[in-house]
């Protein structure tokens, strides 16, 4: 519910009509904003499930997912919303497996034979987000339906038929596969076959001995997400199926058996693969292309004013803040605020030079400004910023503000960076006293001043386990915040 407000409160400030919509908001305002939109008074609600199972508007034209469904039935029906005139209808999914994560906490409570049912149907949402075949045909058989891309209406509809992967011959793949499912005696899940061919062992595979089976290690040759997708491309081929009843074990059909006796072709292409470091996750976010050129210039200036500063390049600006740079093309000091990591106090100290750069680059190269990437974000943040601050101040504890604002000390941590590395000063330096004594300190403050990246990783590698990160990562605070700020 909180995620939903956050979101209508991001696209009304950028200029689109939006409202919430959940079960936590009041009879009175649910109404009001459902007829506002069946009156056309705005033109987009963002919601959790609650809204639309019987709403009568047949022209919406788009329904996206901001966050992945827990199962394919739920997809299918909540893209069903659209188009239901006839006309078209435009379904949008955003995916990262951090989302598929989140959805297995919430369901880590539960029974464990709900657990197992309810993580068979979120594995079946990753096969459906991660295939590069035709999501039509996946969705339908699925329900157990039979669907041509190359001959059935519609085949082209999606992202994987318009832009479709290479493929190659799978043929001595497919046959090692099957053969391995009927020799472990059709009891196993796609996850354990698998492992039997990658030769990984476990609890389960070291207890039933699979571990000591011909099979074992067979596919070692190959990548594991090359035989998930495998599996997942026979299954869809019907050589083999899921038992349901047995929370999806496989078995071989009668045409797999058939295939393995006399096949001689099957075309597979390799899954989607799908990124997570936040870098670029943020470059995928932007939906703008870096301008390489531009990035180049901006590293040269920023190793100029690092040098006259006397202070590590990292600490004027970091990468990914360059690279939206060269995506944005800010001219004046209210853009430069808005540029990932920058914020109003870091564009103050080291943004005049920046923006008199990219000025003079875009004039020089007669480059149209893609204005419509300069996304407003809302403050939503700023009732924390401004309690961190002022917490700060009065030199509370870090465990207490984590503990008030109901985080772990990683994500604390995680909001106070993001404070520090847009401008504002944070006086850390009573916590950092409580955790490391004035040697140790010295000893960072040396490392961070001399080395060419503030990476987190590099910094524990170099001293070797003399320090955590969470200490490392706090040291950075103080540091980035007395010499940038």
């Amino acid at each position: 519910r909180k995620r939903v407000e956050a979101l209508a409160q991001v696209l009304q400030v950028n200029g689109i009509k939006a409202v919430p919509y959940h079960a936590g908001l009041d009879a009175k305002t649910r109404v009001l904003h459902q007829d506002m939109f069946l009156m056309e008074d705005t033109n987009v609600v963002v919601a959790t499930i609650a809204f639309g199972m019987g709403i009568d508007k047949p022209d919406v034209r788009f329904v996206i997912h901001h966050d992945i469904p827990k199962s394919i039935e739920s997809y299918y029906q909540e893209t069903g919303r659209a188009g239901r005139d006839g006309g078209e209808g435009h379904c949008l999914a955003y995916y990262a497996y951090k989302d598929i994560e989140k959805l297995e906490k919430f369901m880590s409570g539960k029974p464990i034979a709900e657990q197992e049912i309810g993580h068979a149907l979120l594995q079946e949402m990753v096969g459906y987000s991660e295939t590069s075949m035709s999501r039509r045909q996946y969705i339908l058989h699925y329900f157990g339906e039979e669907f041509d891309p190359a001959t059935g209406a519609g085949g082209n509809m999606d992202d994987n038929m318009r832009n479709p992967k290479p493929q190659k011959q799978a043929v001595d793949e497919v046959k090692l596969l099957i053969q391995l499912i009927g020799a472990a005696g059709e009891r196993y899940k796609s996850k354990d076959i698998v492992n039997i061919l990658m030769g990984k062992n476990n609890a389960m595979i070291s207890s039933h001995k699979l571990d000591q089976h011909d099979y074992f290690g067979s596919g070692k040759y190959k990548e594991h997400a090359f035989w998930t997708a495998l599996i997942r491309q026979v299954l869809v081929a019907r050589l083999i199926k899921k038992d349901i009843e047995t929370y999806g074990t496989l078995k071989v059909l009668d045409a797999g058996r058939e295939y393995v006796m006399s096949g001689k072709t099957f075309m597979m292409s390799d899954d989607h693969t799908y990124y997570q470091s936040s870098d670029q996750i943020v470059g995928a976010a932007r939906g703008g292309a870096v301008d390489t050129q531009l990035v180049t210039f901006l590293k040269d200036l920023r190793k100029k004013v690092a040098k006259q500063k006397n202070v590590p390049p990292y600490v004027v600006f970091q990468d990914p803040s360059l690279d939206d740079m060269a995506t944005k093309y800010p001219m004046n000091m209210e853009e430069m605020a808005n540029i990932h990591g920058v914020g109003e106090g870091k564009a103050k100290k080291y943004g005049k030079s920046f923006v008199e750069l990219i000025s003079s680059y875009v004039d020089d190269n007669d480059i149209i400004r893609p204005d419509d990437l300069i996304i407003k974000s809302t403050g939503a943040k700023s009732g924390n910023k401004l309690y961190f601050i002022t917490s700060i101040d009065r030199k509370l504890s870090f465990d207490d503000m984590a503990s008030a604002k109901g985080m772990d000390m990683n994500k604390l941590i995680g909001e106070l960076e993001s404070i520090v590395y847009s401008g504002t000063k944070l006086n850390v330096g009573y916590w950092i006293d409580e955790m490391l004594d004035e040697e140790q300190q010295e000893e960072l403050h040396e490392y961070f001043i001399e080395s060419v990246s503030d990476k987190i990783e590099v910094a524990v590698e170099e001293f070797e386990g003399d320090y955590e990160e969470e200490e490392i990562r706090l040291y950075r605070l103080k540091f980035i915040s007395e010499v940038a700020n």
